[in-house]
């Protein structure tokens, strides 16, 4: 004869059974991420950002089991691949890749989004400008650049990332520092700037270090300089002279720099943004990561948290004010940006609806 649960077993086992659906299973419900996420990197494909971030990306999801696929939204210095972010879900899902914190979207006036308002980012590595020629171009040195552009004033032409961008902002901040004037030609890309150097469309080649160094050790480009501290030299023996070696005065300046981050909606849940951060901090730090920094000749330089928050908006101060002294057309003020002029940033920060998040 089969044996029959008493009445008070059965409504031990029952309520017990309630609890696991109560509690146990939503958690497992809750567990994220349940889909593909998808980083958002603002600038075309092979670049300099664009290997970057494909890079991080790839570590995050060696080190997590997470499908993370990568799209390029190329186009006015990064505002498209920004806004586009900004107006997505605050899931987690979609993430920004981006160069200097997405600065230039908000500079430019086509994004009223604050780093600190609205923005996590979290700094994996920064870099270095650099200015090339062909080896069949009449300047041989940045002195001969110098030289021509003082005697022929708007007339020399210099490839950059896109107008308003990093690549741009270096590139005049160059010139300026020389006391010369350029003419600077927008392209998607810093690869795309590259290239444009290469094949003579412009005077200059702009861009980074990381996006020349390649053509300079294989000679079919010539280094001017660039913007480190020291020179640089490559693996065949090529000197990249640095800047300070023109421009002695400015040796305390240096090295300026443009930046490779992740960001992520800030009103995103805070246990989302802590799984992420921490896949991001495993990727930066894994040995294919530094592999990659090396050979790109890149710096890593990991920022999180307020130090980050700080950095952003930092970087935006001194862009802003550089940008009104450029008179770059279209951009917009620090205080038009609710920002200090670059020499008073130190004593602004924090502003008052700062919020640190709590990771």
């Amino acid at each position: 004869m089969p044996k029959t649960i008493k009445p008070k077993v059965y409504l031990i086992v029952f309520f017990l059974s309630g609890l696991v659906q109560s509690f146990i299973m939503p958690v497992v419900k809750a567990q994220w991420p349940e889909r593909p996420i998808t980083l958002v990197v603002m600038y075309a494909p092979g670049g300099g950002t664009d290997t970057v971030l494909r890079t991080i990306a790839g570590e995050m999801s060696n080190a997590t089991g997470w499908r993370i696929n990568v799209v390029n939204r190329p186009g006015a210095s990064g505002t498209l691949a920004t806004n586009y972010v900004l107006n997505r879900p605050s899931n987690g899902y979609t993430l920004l890749g981006s160069s200097s914190f997405g600065k230039f979207a908000r500079i430019s006036g086509a994004s009223d989004s604050k780093t600190w308002r609205d923005w996590y980012f979290m700094q994996a590595a920064t870099n270095l400008a650099s200015w090339a020629v062909r080896p069949d171009s009449p300047y041989k040195t940045f002195n001969d650049v110098i030289l021509a552009a003082k005697n022929s004033p708007g007339d020399l032409t210099i490839s950059t990332s896109g107008s308003g961008g990093l690549w741009h902002e270096m590139a005049a901040s160059v010139a300026k520092a020389a006391g010369i004037e350029l003419r600077y030609v927008p392209y998607g890309s810093g690869q795309a700037a590259t290239l444009a150097g290469l094949n003579a469309e412009v005077d200059i080649a702009g861009g980074g270090v990381h996006e020349h160094i390649q053509f300079i050790n294989s000679g079919d480009l010539i280094p001017l300089q660039q913007t480190g501290a020291s020179d640089i030299v490559t693996s065949n023996g090529e000197v990249m002279p640095s800047l300070a070696t023109f421009l002695p005065e400015i040796r305390h300046q240096l090295p300026p720099n443009g930046s490779y981050d992740v960001g992520i909606r800030r009103d995103t849940p805070i246990e989302i943004v802590r799984q992420i951060q921490e896949a991001f901090l495993t990727a930066v730090n894994s040995e294919v990561f530094r592999a990659v920094a090396e050979q790109q000749r890149l710096f890593i330089d990991v920022k999180v948290g307020e130090e980050a928050d700080r950095r952003a908006a930092e970087l935006e101060s001194i862009t802003a004010t550089m940008f009104q002294e450029l008179e770059i057309p279209g951009a917009r003020s620090a205080d038009e940006l609710e920002l200090p002029d670059a020499d008073e940033f130190n004593e602004w920060w924090p502003p008052e609806d700062y919020q640190p998040l709590p990771l």
